[in-house]
């Protein structure tokens, strides 16, 4: 039977609300799903998988240790927040976090070994001490990334750039106005060669590039203004890790009425004469004349809407990179490791020459280790750790992957072990792989793409699926697939845009 379409809600106004079907749970479907049960819309969330989550899923290995799956770094904070504050909820009774310091611990090839610090004083200074950078010109580029960043997001971020309206607001004056400064025509590369001469301190901005999964020597400039928001707004812990981002809005979203349909995948979204009329699944058929898909944009177009005309140039747009992850249970503790630990390749640009150009992994690929372990004790037994071990890849193009899992693992103990001065191999306990297969099995992402498209040209953000469709009246979309753009912050941005489009 179709679910129930008159469901009317206390927080609804005097105006029918129409309900909504949201394709997907990951972190942009949850949250577009918690604001428009906000708005007083009957909001039912259809997954394919047996939770929510997407990407942001979590599991345990033999032994006691337990991974976030996906995303590990947690940036503005205050987006969750806000979906807790607009419940009229005290976020800090549902969800905590705290401020990370230090953020990062850097291991370069030469063996230099840096720590970027919370405070940007503190980081610059150890710049100075370790590089030879003057520490002022750390904090003169750190302070233009802030001004960028608070000159545009409010345009280029929250807003839709596919409405006539954006372009009308005072923000476009304060993007306008920075334009100089963002480098419109010149590369990431491009911008930090100039910035600095220690090529160290270049491949350490250049690395914000693959925050979005792009390469820094073909992304604009424009991305410069990502190192804000680890080192001036702050990178975070959730307690409990990643997972409790999700769970927690999950609880949210029930606690507003929101109705969620695990193991229930959407097969079709339905449409007549150019509006959007339900979707079917394989259990039934729903009426519904509003539908969010937090599905992937292609498989969207492609398996979802077989029948309508699909933009085709956008999605032909050059894929993002995928993730290659080992998780480890490591029998024994690091104490020179922190949260976030990036082991760097002697060279990076024909590190990203591999995986964009030569569509592989490079034979030294650049290595991320995070160990929550460090904040949260009981994802490890006591004396030991979880890393979760992730290097570059490109999306899934038909590679011999089984060969090449082979061979990074080999590449990666080898960087680890020597950088670290301790065998690591006869540390591990437990393993498991992910790969660029196994992330498009499980969240619908062509070829494991991570961020959708790439933003290796300078008009990838326009280029981006809007979060609403031109030709199906009643369809948008979120998530990181479409604007603004992959990541945690990005998706939730994602569904603000949608919450605002569907309201107005």
């Amino acid at each position: 039977m179709p679910l129930t379409s008159a469901r009317h809600s206390s927080r609804s106004s005097s105006a029918f609300k129409q309900p909504v079907a949201v394709i997907g749970a990951g972190i942009a479907g949850i949250a577009a799903a918690v604001r428009l049960g906000l708005r007083g819309h009957a909001v039912t969330v259809f997954e394919g998988q047996a939770s929510f989550g997407g990407k942001m899923h979590e599991f345990t290995l033999p032994g006691g240790y337990r991974f976030d799956a996906g995303p590990s770094l947690f940036t503005l904070p205050a987006l969750v927040d806000e979906l807790f504050q607009l419940a009229g909820r005290d976020p800090r009774d549902h969800f905590r976090y705290e401020r990370l310091d230090p953020i990062t611990q850097y291991f370069f090839a030469d063996g230099t070994r840096l720590t970027a610090w919370a405070d940007e004083a503190k980081f610059a200074a150890e710049v100075e001490a370790k590089l030879g950078t003057p520490a002022a010109d750390v904090l003169r580029f750190l302070r233009q990334s802030g001004q960028a960043y608070d000159a545009t997001a409010g345009t280029f971020l929250q807003k839709s750039l596919h409405k006539a309206g954006t372009y009308l607001s005072p923000d476009v004056l304060k993007a306008l106005a920075a334009l100089p400064q963002l480098g419109l025509t010149s590369t990431m590369h491009q911008h930090h060669a100039r910035a600095f001469q220690d090529p160290r301190l270049v491949q350490l901005f250049d690395r914000f590039a693959t925050y979005n999964g792009s390469d820094p020597y073909q992304a604009p400039a424009t991305l410069s203004l990502i190192p804000h928001l680890e080192h001036g707004v702050g990178a975070f812990y959730p307690e409990g890790g990643i997972y409790s981002i999700a769970r927690s809005l999950v609880e949210l979203a029930e606690e507003v009425g929101v109705q969620f349909r695990y193991n229930e995948p959407v097969e079709e979204i339905l449409t007549a004469k150019g509006r959007i009329t339900g979707v079917r699944t394989a259990q039934d058929v729903y009426d519904f004349g509003l539908v969010v898909s937090n599905m992937d944009v292609v498989p969207t177009y492609r398996k979802l809407l077989p029948r309508e005309p699909a933009p085709e140039r956008t999605l032909s747009q050059p894929r993002s990179s995928s993730a290659l992850i080992f998780y480890w249970g490591i029998g024994r503790e690091f104490a020179e490791l922190g949260v976030h630990n990036i082991f760097f390749s002697a060279d990076y640009k024909r590190e990203f020459e591999a995986i964009f150009e030569q569509r592989t992994v490079s034979d030294d690929p650049t290595v991320y280790v995070n160990i929550t372990a460090h904040k949260t004790p009981g994802d490890a037994p006591p004396g030991h750790e979880n890393w979760f071990v992730m290097v570059n890849v490109p999306h899934d193009q038909g590679q011999e992957w089984d060969g090449l899992i082979t061979k990074t693992r080999t590449a990666v103990l080898a960087k680890l072990s020597r950088l670290l001065g301790t065998e690591v191999e006869p540390l591990i306990r437990a393993e498991q792989v992910w790969d660029p297969r196994g992330i498009e099995v499980r969240t619908s992402s062509v070829g494991g793409a991570l961020y959708g498209s790439s933003s290796n040209n300078t008009l990838a953000a326009f280029l981006r699926h809007p979060n609403f469709s031109r030709k199906l009246e009643g369809l948008y979309f979120c998530g990181g697939s479409v604007h603004p753009g992959g990541g945690i912050p990005l998706c939730l941005l994602s569904a603000k845009i949608v919450a605002g489009l569907i309201s107005n």
